[in-house]
């Protein structure tokens, strides 16, 4: 009688049982280690989308097509010369001898006082010399050379500030504003570009309806009787502006004290300020103001 040998099944059974453990215990740390990558790099995809549409709505106007902010509309009821510079453009009117508005772009990079102030008083070059007016002009006048775009925002390069003294960016100013209330506005503009990173300034004279006093032999300076600022921050969010008058004479008050709108001052200068602004927001930043704010 012939003996069968032993079916080995159950050593096999074994080994596939060991197999299946084997493969289980390997694939839930593999399982687990896709599934957490996965998982970062949706988290990280996530994230700088986030940044970047946080970037976005932090400066959703900046540079938009090249377009710059700090440029009013174009004048309907004054006679207005465009004057390109390195540090501001200009609005002249060559009837009244002063510019109807000065305008820039003032940044943090632009507050490095790379050069000295110069204190030369040129006539425009761009004018005709039998026009432009001169520093002789205001000679016995009891007026001040008034900057509208300040010398002290132009130390950032040699042709800013040389262009800062050409006579199309002056008007006569009261020798206390000035040297007063005037200059502790500028000096503010410059402490709320260095915290905001960018603002927009517009300035100028204000001519109420009367007859205007002049000065000057050779040319015929008109001379205003107040004077306008008003200041945008695009990149804040929300966005913001604010408006200033002050009388072209003496005096010595606090900032608050000459504050407006930046309506009121398109009310009474007749300028649009801000128009490549989109018009919802423009609306805002116009009708409001917030000192504190800034």
């Amino acid at each position: 009688m012939v003996r069968r040998k032993k079916k080995k099944q159950p050593l096999k059974i074994n080994y596939l049982l060991i197999f299946i453990v084997l493969v289980c215990l390997v694939y839930e740390p593999i399982r687990q280690t896709v599934y957490e990558k996965h998982r970062e790099e949706q988290s990280s995809t996530q994230h700088t989308s986030e940044k970047q549409d946080t970037k976005k709505e932090a400066t959703p106007f900046h540079a938009a097509n090249g377009t710059k902010l700090e440029i009013p509309a174009k004048l309907k009821h004054a006679t207005e010369q465009i004057l390109y510079r390195k540090g501001y453009t200009v609005s002249y009117n060559k009837e009244l001898k002063i510019p109807n508005w000065v305008a820039w772009e003032l940044t943090p990079e632009k507050l490095v006082e790379r050069e000295s102030r110069t204190d030369k008083f040129l006539p425009d070059p761009d004018l005709p010399e039998d026009e432009a007016v001169t520093t002789d002009d205001y000679k016995g006048a009891g007026m001040d050379r008034g900057h509208m775009c300040p010398a002290g925002d132009n130390r950032w390069h040699w042709k800013a500030m040389q262009e800062s003294f050409y006579m199309t960016n002056i008007c006569p100013q009261n020798h206390n504003l000035n040297r007063g209330d005037w200059k502790e506005l500028e000096e503010s503009c410059r402490r709320w570009a260095q915290e905001e990173g960018r603002i927009y300034i517009v300035c100028g004279p204000i001519l109420y309806d009367q007859r205007h006093r002049t000065i000057g032999k050779k040319h015929k300076i008109t001379v205003p009787e107040a004077f306008f600022k008003v200041v945008l921050c695009a990149d804040s969010n929300p966005p913001k502006a604010i408006g200033f008058i002050y009388k072209n004479a003496s005096g010595n008050h606090p900032l608050d004290s000459y504050v407006n709108t930046v309506d009121e001052v398109e009310r009474i200068t007749g300028i649009d300020f801000f128009p490549a602004l989109p018009d919802e927001i423009e609306e805002k930043v116009e009708t409001e103001y917030d000192l504190k704010l800034w």
